[in-house]
């Protein structure tokens, strides 16, 4: 069921078709594009790419590059298969794409050439996985107990706090569904490239740094410069205290079991 809990990041249709014990019944999309220029990086290279990743473009296009909450898979991405060492990806990352809600990133060379190094090793072990990926339907998801999920929202999970099935929730499961549904529920947090609420941070210095809060996951906090320069700390290694309403959100995370956060989907997936 682990499935489940990173759906937002990169659902697979094996993960979820094991979640719910279909196995090879579930069917398969098409390939991925095949890289046109194989190529190899060295270990250390992807490694750093992979923290950079996470940290700046993670929230998006999911921790393992393989799609997020508004960023597309890249290990499916046309403009990755036809990459060349970062020919293609590194002015992408540099200009962003803004009207379609990526912001530029100003990253040193060496940090974007790590970046590219992690994407290719990423779709290099996709296109070696048997079987394939395919849009997620509503059914894959459809594994929770809508009564006990309502249960949890009113009690334990003191959603309703925050929340109202007749108020700002009502109608939310005829806006969304299936997985849009899933990742609004889980991170319900619009344009990445928008600013929500502001953050403390004591930074190991000493220092305390006040800034507007870009994106926050378990283990990071990203924040804007007054230039809209991206910077992320790992919450293991500054003091912090956000601002935001929707942090609870990711403190909740922490608490679900699976089969809570099942059933608390299977409710809200009954407002329409």
């Amino acid at each position: 069921m682990l499935a489940f809990r990173i759906a937002a990041g990169a659902l697979t249709t094996a993960a979820l078709a094991l979640a719910q014990g279909r196995g090879a019944a579930s069917p398969a999309s098409q390939a991925p594009p095949k890289t046109v220029t194989p190529q190899t990086y060295p270990a250390a290279q992807i490694k750093a790419g992979e923290e950079t990743f996470v940290a700046q473009c993670g929230f998006c296009h999911g921790r393992d590059a393989a799609g997020g909450e508004t960023g597309p898979d890249l290990t499916r991405s046309s403009l990755v298969a036809t990459d060349t060492r970062g020919d293609m990806i590194k002015p992408l990352v540099r200009d962003g794409r803004v009207a379609e809600g990526m912001p530029a990133f100003k990253l040193s060379d060496a940090e974007i050439n790590s970046i590219v190094a992690y994407i290719h090793d990423q779709k290099t072990q996709a296109e070696g996985q048997g079987g394939g990926r395919r849009t997620v339907q509503p059914a894959d998801l459809a594994v929770g107990n809508a009564a006990n999920g309502r249960s949890y929202f009113n009690g334990a999970g003191k959603c309703s706090s925050c929340h109202s099935p007749t108020g700002d929730l009502a109608g939310v499961a005829t806006r969304y569904q299936g997985l849009a549904l899933l990742q609004r529920m889980l991170y319900p947090t619009g344009k990445p490239s928008l600013a929500r609420g502001k953050v403390t941070l004591t930074l190991p210095s000493g220092e305390t740094e006040i800034a507007p809060l870009a994106a926050e996951d378990e283990f990071s906090i990203t924040t804007l410069d007054a230039n809209g320069a991206r910077h992320a700390y790992e919450k293991s290694a500054v003091k912090f205290k956000i601002d935001d309403p929707l942090s609870a959100h990711f403190d909740q995370l922490g608490k679900y079991s699976d089969a809570e956060m099942h059933n608390v989907f299977a409710y809200v997936d009954t407002l329409k």
